[in-house]
């Protein structure tokens, strides 16, 4: 396990992370730094304590919302991949149609063809 030693809000803080985290948890650690400063400016001298929290509802907020995409995102992914099974589905019984009208075309050439030919056979003239 990886220790890490991070700044939030002018105090040092030793943390501990898994091995190869440590620039990810540093940065994390920065990002909240300066989500706490941006507070600070915004609103001024308001106590430590109540912008670690206010910070914390922003993150938290964005959260919320991340998850809320997701979800939305999940739910079309969902519903695409419904719509291209029904549309695989459509194809396989088109190709299938395509077929056997290909087939009953070939069918009545077919027959067309030996009707033409057996006339033909009994309209010709002897030879000779």
């Amino acid at each position: 396990m990886a220790h890490v030693s991070v700044t939030i809000n002018g105090r040092q803080y030793r943390m501990a992370c898994d091995d190869g985290q440590e620039h990810h948890l540093a940065r994390l650690a920065h990002d909240l730094d300066q989500r706490i400063s941006r507070l600070r400016t915004n609103f001024g001298e308001i106590g430590d304590m109540r912008l670690t929290v206010m910070a914390a509802l922003l993150i938290a907020d964005e959260l919320s919302e991340s998850t809320q995409r997701v979800r939305k995102y999940e739910e079309e992914l969902t519903e695409l991949q419904e719509a291209r099974r029904v549309a695989g589905e459509r194809s396989h019984a088109t190709t299938a149609a395509i077929a056997a009208a290909l087939d009953s075309a070939a069918e009545r050439i077919e027959r067309v063809t030996r009707t033409l030919n057996h006339g033909a056979d009994s309209h010709e003239l002897p030879a000779g």
